[in-house]
């Protein structure tokens, strides 16, 4: 598609700015309730979560900025956050002194597991129970022709 069939062709401006304000609507309605049933912010469970998902629950800083949809100075200061509610633990890189490595903590998968059931919920009130199971294969779909696995 050229240049100017792309910008003549308002669905496609369309389902960008309906995507994103879908995303941020929905995001935001899980962090309420979450906060709502006393739990910390979503992006506390996400960082922990690619913790739990990496060897041994451990990463390197700069590996949990590229799986989070963080800023690098916001990864920082919420690793800091983490590590001072005793979540998660800083520690020296085995292979390079000067590094440090991020390790999941007890404490941070007892909340992980806390948190899922609220956040599942929160999910599917908020996003699933919209789609059906062939809505969101085409969704898989989709999204998959822009980010790829």
């Amino acid at each position: 598609m050229d240049e100017k069939t792309a910008h003549e062709t308002p669905d496609f401006m369309d389902a960008w700015a309906r995507l994103q304000r879908a995303s941020t609507a929905v995001l935001d309605r899980v962090e309420t309730q979450l906060k709502a049933d006393g739990f910390p912010p979503l992006s506390w469970y996400d960082v922990l979560l690619e913790l739990r998902r990496g060897p041994e629950k451990v990463l390197r800083p700069i590996e949990i900025e590229k799986r989070v949809l963080l800023a690098q100075y916001n990864v920082s200061r919420l690793i800091d956050r983490l590590a001072a509610a005793g979540l998660v633990e800083k520690q020296a890189a085995p292979d390079d002194g000067r590094g440090k490595v991020i390790c999941l903590t007890s404490k941070g998968t007892d909340l992980l597991d806390k948190m899922w059931p609220a956040y599942e919920a929160a999910v599917r009130r908020e996003f699933s129970d919209y789609l059906s199971q062939e809505d969101a294969a085409d969704l898989l779909r989709i999204l998959g022709k822009v980010l790829p696995k």
